[in-house]
């Protein structure tokens, strides 16, 4: 019984937000609840809540104070030049601004955290997919896509859990997996193409303003900075046929959906903006690499690192007290939309763990295997990784049914390492999960509806996850 009712309740959820009849926070708290009545554990449900902020309190923290850091590295101009030269590579070919989107959602996620990749993305990219009306799930779906595979990084999550939970190394479980990670990129790019060809039918292709095409080093974007609001629409096109027709109907229903206040949140900054802290370029560089790396070598808490990193970050750009106000103020709307929705999703997993919900579907999934499967246990776990990710935290899945099925491969001669790669597969889908909070910074930074961006991503998602599988076999990793 708990086994069908955790599934009802994680697909009365998904029904819900994509059919827009709930939002996401309301539905991570209410759903949850009555299911946890209807479990009859309804007295309890305080605790499974408490347990699960208790659980989550600290992803929030982190989130808050990376939205402060960032947002502040952003406002003083550190990202600058990555921005400058993704203008210049994707001038107003909406193909090409596309792929440009899945390599820099790519190149910083080398970091290891998804919420920096995606406030950087979006910042950067924002402006231009708004002021050519370009569909903004296209944005969101590629950049979680490309951030899902690096996110196998050792210092990503994933790999490290993995590693943890079946006592193996984590450099002998991602080093193999670089070629079938690689073919996974491939596959994150292609599909950029395939939908900024899409996009350029549609659109054509474009002239901005001078100031936008022309001097792109004049246009610098940032989150929350205050400052040059766009001007109305100037494009033209070059295409006259670009209206093409053939997009798929969600696409073309979030299309008019972006269309609405068109330029609202254009920001085309010149480089004289307040907020610009040349002379401490270094320093803010400085501060950002030795972040990363104690972050990489794990030297605090994640949430510690960045809390101090916030602080110090404001105290030097910003000494005066009114500056310093001024750019939390500038940040607050995304803190305050995430941390809400961090703690929502608490209640979610907090009555998903509570109740034995998880440990339940599990032991279903897995006694469902037929025993003949058991020689090919690694790409069962590598499919079921799939949509097991999507539906449960990588706490959850990693440290719950990856043992699982390792011991499970075992009995059949599969290798611990083989299962522990092969549990990587669904990291791509995974970065879309409602129960990942970094998604959440993803689609409010880029005003997105969180169920169009389920609705588009899903499925290309899934596929590049499958790709990886694929090359996974191919090469004999998995």
């Amino acid at each position: 019984m708990l086994t069908i009712l955790g599934f009802a309740m994680i697909a009365t959820f998904l029904v819900l937000i994509m059919m827009k009849k709930m939002s996401p926070i309301a539905a991570l708290v209410l759903i949850p609840a009555l299911f946890c009545v209807a479990v009859g554990q309804g007295a309890k449900l305080g605790d499974y809540v408490i347990d699960g902020v208790g659980n989550l309190a600290p992803t929030a923290a982190m989130l808050m104070f990376a939205i402060v850091y960032f947002g502040v590295m952003i406002d003083v101009g550190l990202f600058d030049p990555i921005v400058r030269g993704i203008l210049r590579f994707c001038k107003a070919d909406p193909m090409r601004i596309v792929i440009g989107t899945a390599l820099l959602a790519a190149i910083v996620s080398l970091d290891g955290d998804g919420s920096t990749t995606f406030m950087i993305t979006v910042s950067a990219m924002y402006p231009l997919y708004k002021r050519l009306k370009m569909s903004l799930v296209v944005m969101t779906g590629v950049a979680a896509t490309a951030n899902g595979v690096m996110n196998t990084l050792p210092w990503g999550g994933p790999t490290a859990r993995a590693a943890t939970a079946l006592k193996l190394d984590a450099g002998d479980i991602f080093v193999p997996m670089i070629p079938a990670l690689g073919v996974g990129l491939l596959a994150v790019i292609l599909l950029a193409v395939v939908l900024g060809r899409r996009e350029r039918k549609r659109l054509g292709i474009l002239t901005l303003d001078e100031a936008i095409v022309q001097e792109p080093e004049t246009v610098l974007v940032g989150a929350g900075a205050g400052a040059g609001a766009g001007g109305g629409s100037d494009r033209t096109r070059k295409n006259s046929g670009g209206a093409g027709t053939g997009t798929d109907a969600e696409h073309t229903a979030a299309v008019a959906h972006d269309g609405d206040a068109d330029d609202e949140g254009f920001k085309g900054l010149d480089p004289n903006r307040a907020t610009l802290r040349p002379k401490l370029y270094w320093f803010n560089a400085g501060l950002t690499v030795a972040l990363l790396t104690a972050m990489i070598m794990e030297l605090m808490p994640i949430p510690v690192l960045f809390l101090l990193g916030a602080a110090l970050a404001l105290t030097v750009n910003f000494p005066h007290m009114p500056d310093q106000r001024a750019r939390i103020a500038a940040h607050a709307d995304n803190v305050l939309n995430v941390s809400g929705m961090v703690f929502a999703a608490a209640v979610f997993t907090g009555v998903l763990s509570g109740t034995g919900m998880v440990e339940h579907m599990a032991d279903w999934l897995v006694g469902a295997i037929p025993d003949g499967m058991g020689p090919h246990m690694a790409i069962v776990t590598g499919i079921l990784s799939i949509p097991l990710t999507y539906f449960m935290s990588n706490d959850g899945f990693y440290f719950g049914v990856l043992p699982v099925l390792a011991e499970a491969g075992a009995a059949h001669g599969v290798s611990p390492l083989e299962i522990a790669r092969a549990s990587l597969i669904g990291q791509p889908l995974h970065m879309s999960s409602p129960l990942v909070p970094a998604v959440y910074v993803l689609v409010g930074m880029a005003k997105v509806e969180f169920g169009d961006h389920t609705r588009f991503t899903v499925k290309w998602a899934a596929l590049t996850s499958l790709v990886v599988l694929c090359a996974g076999l191919l090469f004999g990793i998995i």
